[in-house]
């Protein structure tokens, strides 16, 4: 059980998107620490179905497959100390969503219509009681478009293919200039889709991390969040 707020008016829901390799997991996740509030990593999930697609041997072309499986699938985050662990029918995938394989497609799946859908769904139920922070592509636009705070989080493609090479080379091969390629050609995928395209909302709040370490970027959040809390209190 996660600790929230005493009251419903000091909760609120706050949105964080931006492209891939931005570290908005794991800011998110220390802003919902800072404020007790719940952290759902919506990428995780989209990951998590990924990886189930890619074992059953279910192409993302075959939409009419995939949106059979996910239909009935049961996705439940678990909170961690450091990390949320994804369970798919009651089963930890969480070591194997963050592979090369895994990120190759996951843009090909979180396009198809029944899977946004679902998942959608699934992550406006987990917001209902409010003090929820989620991070993904679509979060500001689409899934919470009244969340009270937004942030759209982003970085030079240099700079996240970067934190993404450090992330990944004890564990995979691969050169830091394909990373850059692969993240660029993400950005495309995730622009270009017809369905919740990522943008950045019109009220959402510009953080380029860029030049920002994780402590920073964390505080910057937490600031925006408290000013709104203060700023509704003031005005109740």
């Amino acid at each position: 059980m996660v600790r929230q707020g005493t009251h419903t008016y000091d909760r609120i829901n706050v949105a964080i998107d931006g492209p891939a390799g931005a570290g908005k997991s794991t800011v998110a996740r220390l802003v919902a620490q800072k404020l007790s509030y719940i952290y759902v990593d919506t990428g995780a999930m989209y990951r998590a179905i990924t990886w189930d697609m890619l074992r059953r041997g279910i192409p993302p072309e075959d939409h009419e497959s995939v949106d059979q499986s996910v239909r009935d699938m049961v996705i439940e985050l678990i909170p961690e100390q450091d990390i949320q662990k994804v369970l798919i029918n009651g089963e930890d995938v969480t070591p194997h969503i963050r592979s090369l394989q895994v990120s190759g497609q996951v843009s090909q799946y979180s396009k198809i219509e029944g899977v946004r859908s679902r998942l959608s769904h699934l992550q406006r139920q987990m917001a209902l009681r409010k003090g929820v922070v989620m991070d993904g592509r679509d979060i500001g636009t689409t899934v919470l478009p009244d969340a009270e705070v937004k942030i759209f989080m982003t970085a030079s493609v240099e700079e996240r293919a970067l934190r993404r090479y450090k992330e990944l080379k004890e564990t995979e091969t691969i050169t830091l200039q394909q990373l850059e390629h692969d993240i660029a050609a993400r950005d495309r995928l995730d622009e270009g889709r017809e369905i919740s395209p990522l943008r950045r909302a019109e009220d959402a709040i510009l953080l380029d991390t860029t030049f920002m370490d994780i402590r920073q970027a964390v505080e910057a959040i937490v600031s925006h969040c408290r000013s709104h809390v203060d700023g509704e209190r003031n005005h109740s």
